[in-house]
């Protein structure tokens, strides 16, 4: 059954049965995933689904329910398991449903070449991947990963206050993990790209760029314990804001769970950092002209200039604030209630190359992985202790590569600490935190753990 024909059936259902005003979240996803290893297709996994999340109000309260499949039987289990759930829901947070907009921005999302690009041309690039990746250096002695993905995906909202909009996306992935091996001594390097056009994908330049990361770490040392100033790579430091993106949440900070609260027009990071929430950007992952409640979105200024603009909002935090919705509401999957996230969030880049970002360091260390975020760090707190490598570097210049150590923290005097931002921005393709992005950026202090 089309989608629309579903919503009509489970409106008028729904209204039989008394239920007030309705909502309902469509999704229908596309997932194409492929790995080679050792030359052959280790892995090749295509799914196709679709799913309805309903939400209603019933008697003050609302229910939520979802099917799998959009016939006959699911309009009564979602009507009747909706009603059953409203009648059981404790909360006493006012859910307001978004009766639609006059107007929604044009987003550029979806490549309609992307989907014609063959699944045996997505083999034939992860075998180049791999092959590439052995070429790269004679000490590799395994490719662990040559990977390539699809996916698009179409959400559809509607509901009984005239909403109703639709909007589609995809984008492809790969990814590369080599080890190279010199005497006794292993190192592994990885690279991932994310994007929605095939023309950026370019297996050789990938691949070299694995396998020279992971020679260029052989003979890695510890250092010695102290204070470093440090130049952290943008994946690290998409790391660290992808792992306390939750603190700049009005659900967060209106239930106590986030250091933020309170703070908006304060300085709150160095004068150079401007963090931006943008789900407008042409062919970003995470772009949609309207949010998990059909709300348009726009691009905000999270942190303009180190001060705090604005914490992220869905419609029911914004009416408990008495502000507008910032369009972040979210929902993981159909089968969710509505939550918040970013979309496009990123750091804005600075004027300076990577390679001015060294000689800028001077003397200090070089950040490019850290290990443990999901446990090692405390979005509450802000606090961090996590597992790192990468390079000393002296007078302006990589010295050596550096493994065995641990750096520790607190993110919010991070943002502070920010003396130079790269040029070198890079998003890290979509996740269930939006699709974060950042440039690599130097710290006047980190503490590190050595011998």
């Amino acid at each position: 059954m089309d989608v629309r024909q579903f919503k009509d059936k489970v409106f008028q259902a729904g209204r039989e049965a008394g239920l007030e005003e309705m909502e309902i979240y469509a999704v229908s996803s596309k997932d194409l995933s492929i790995r080679v290893f050792q030359k052959e297709v280790d892995d090749y996994t295509l799914s196709v689904g679709q799913g309805v999340g309903f939400r209603a109000r019933f008697a003050g309260k609302i229910g939520y329910a979802y099917a799998e499949t959009l016939d006959e039987d699911s309009v009564y289990m979602l009507v009747e398991g909706a009603k059953a759930n409203a009648q059981i829901i404790d909360s006493e947070d006012e859910i307001v449903f978004f009766a639609g907009a006059e107007d929604y921005p044009t987003v550029k999302a979806y490549n309609p070449e992307l989907e014609q690009v063959t699944p045996e041309a997505k083999i034939e690039y992860a075998k180049e991947l791999e092959k590439e990746a052995f070429a790269a250096d004679e000490r590799v002695s395994l490719v662990n990963w040559a990977a390539v993905g699809y996916r698009e995906v179409e959400a559809y909202i509607a509901n009984t206050l005239g909403l109703e909009q639709s909007f589609s996306r995809n984008g492809a992935y790969t990814y590369v993990s080599a080890l190279v091996k010199e005497n006794e001594q292993v190192k592994s390097g990885g690279r991932s790209r994310y994007s929605n056009s095939w023309a950026d994908f370019n297996a050789r330049e990938l691949a070299k760029e694995a396998v020279g990361e992971a020679a260029s770490l052989l003979n890695a040392d510890t250092v010695k314990s102290g204070e470093y100033r440090v130049l952290l790579r943008y994946d690290v430091v998409r790391t660290f804001l992808a792992t306390f993106a939750s603190v700049f949440s009005a659900e967060a900070v209106q239930k106590g769970l986030s250091l933020l609260a309170g703070k908006l027009g304060e300085q709150i990071a160095s004068p150079l950092v401007t963090l931006i929430d943008d789900p407008l950007l042409e062919n970003g992952a995470a772009s949609t002209p309207f949010d998990g409640e059909g709300v348009p979105t726009r691009t905000k200024d999270v942190i303009a200039a180190g001060e705090l603009k604005t914490y992220l909002h869905n419609l029911k935090t914004a009416k408990k604030d008495g502000v507008e919705s910032t369009g972040n509401a979210s929902r993981a999957s159909f089968k969710s209630t509505v939550g918040i996230s970013p979309t496009n969030f990123y750091i804005k880049p600075g004027e300076l190359g990577y390679e001015e970002l060294v000689r800028e360091l001077g003397s200090g260390l070089i950040i490019i992985s850290v290990q443990g975020a999901h446990s090692g760090a405390n979005p509450v707190s802000g606090d961090f202790s996590l597992g790192a490598y990468g390079y000393l570097v002296e007078d302006g210049k990589i010295a050596r590569p550096v493994d065995q150590i641990t750096i520790a923290g607190n993110f919010f005097q991070l943002l502070q600490d920010v003396e130079a931002i790269g040029s070198d921005l890079e998003f890290g393709g979509p996740g269930m935190g939006g699709n974060v992005g950042a440039p690599s950026l130097i710290v006047t202090k980190l503490a590190v753990a050595g011998n």
